[in-house]
């Protein structure tokens, strides 16, 4: 009897997982082929699926949701937000807009004369800061430097910036003037960059390829050759920012960032906590003054209910420590992790991992899909993100006693 009922519960399970797959289908683009899962509810560290099925969050909307599922405060911010003001278009400000530059200023130390530019996206902070590269040094610099394993994003400009050949070659010739340099090579950086240079965009820690950052003294040569020539340093901070790596942004920790101060900083992802926000920040007056008025512009950008979801973040992370409590799980996470069999080198920096999968007994290493794939069966979300490389970018909020369970699964996960 109990078979047969757990065998009808399989179909109706299958049944409606084919139903939304087709509804899916059938209205919604196929540029993100087809989804894994219909979720339908979160809450701190997991999500449960439309079948009441749970799983716990590893990947945190690709380092989206800082401060897990449906966080109290971040609702509540929304939520009195949006019962008091939604959009006034950017003719206006609003408190919550202002208070959010204004955080940003704080945790940043920033110069006088530094200014925060809100959009909607991790790539349209970096289209901004195309923009203002444009602009360096009075404009006419016709080249942009790139690293080798970028990711910046999907709009044509920030593409251009993007490394994988894959991505950039459907929509050639693509925006000119972007050089892509070796990664982790001075003298290849050294040979590329000159006078016709206006920037060069690089992320502290590259989450795309693998997860991993820059050799010792990388980003201090960066640094002083962009001084050097004039041109621009932009760090992207889409993806490390926020708390992710236990610094409020990732070149503040010193393993990272060696001290550097840049021109411009781009934010994204965790800093809405879950609601579309982009911030393109320029440090000191000369750097703001490369967009004057009217020269760019968004419709949403600033948009009071995303700042004030914003604001609640960066205040959670201040109230409830969670700096420390990145650092401090990341270190038992990590010590956790390099005891699993099947797992090599683990990269990155405070809940940003990377995590190589090494040969089996047949020598052979194992496929990161089939590993994830397996991991979602078993309910937890992690991402195969590249061959042989796992990510994990789980909530800030998540504790050891949540983690523990994937730590145990993990060996039977990857075998």
């Amino acid at each position: 009897m109990t078979e047969t009922t757990d065998q009808a519960s399989t179909g109706q399970a299958s049944d409606q997982a084919q139903t939304w797959r087709d509804d899916f289908s059938r209205v919604l683009s196929p540029v993100f082929g087809s989804p894994q899962l219909d979720i339908v509810r979160g809450e701190g560290s997991y999500v449960w699926d439309a079948a009441g099925k749970q799983y716990l969050d590893l990947l945190a909307g690709i380092a989206v949701n800082a401060l897990g599922h449906c966080h109290p405060a971040w609702v509540n911010a929304i939520t009195e937000q949006a019962s008091t003001l939604g959009h006034i278009s950017n003719f206006f400000t609003s408190p919550a807009q202002i208070g959010l530059a204004e955080k940003l200023h704080e945790i940043l130390d920033l110069p006088a004369g530094s200014a925060v530019f809100f959009s909607n996206s991790g790539t349209e902070a970096n289209e901004a800061a195309f923009k203002m590269a444009r602009r360096a040094a009075g404009g006419g610099r016709p080249f942009i430097i790139a690293i080798e394993g970028a990711f910046h994003g999907r709009t044509m400009g920030a593409l251009a910036l993007t490394a994988k050949e894959a991505y950039r070659a459907p929509f050639a010739p693509g925006v000119p003037g972007v050089v892509h340099v070796p990664y982790g090579d001075v003298e290849a950086l050294e040979a590329a960059i000159n006078e016709n240079t206006a920037a060069v965009f690089i992320e502290p820690v590259q989450g795309e390829v693998g997860v991993r950052t820059h050799p010792a003294g990388y980003l201090t040569a960066v640094r002083e050759l962009t001084t050097k020539v004039g041109a621009l340093m932009i760090l992207d901070e889409v993806q490390s920012g926020i708390g992710r790596t236990g610094s409020w942004f990732a070149h503040q920790n010193p393993e990272i960032g060696e001290g550097v101060t840049p021109d411009i900083i781009t934010s994204a992802k965790g800093l809405g906590g879950g609601m579309p926000i982009g911030a393109t920040i320029t440090v000191g007056d000369a750097n703001t003054g490369l967009l004057e008025a009217g020269q760019h512009g968004t419709t949403f950008g600033g948009n009071p209910i995303a700042c004030a979801a914003g604001l609640a973040v960066l205040e959670t992370i201040e109230k409830d420590n969670l700096l420390d409590h990145v650092s401090e799980t990341s270190d038992w996470l990590k010590g956790q992790l390099a005891k699993v069999d099947g797992i090599g080198e683990i990269t990155g920096k405070g809940l940003l991992l990377g995590l190589e999968l090494t040969p089996g007994e047949d020598s052979q290493v194992p496929d990161s899909k089939a590993v994830a794939a397996r991991a979602l069966e078993a309910g937890f979300i992690i991402n195969p993100v590249a061959p042989g490389r796992l990510r994990l970018a789980p909530p800030l909020t998540i504790t050891t006693d949540e983690l523990t369970p994937f730590i145990d699964a993990l060996p039977g996960l990857i075998t």
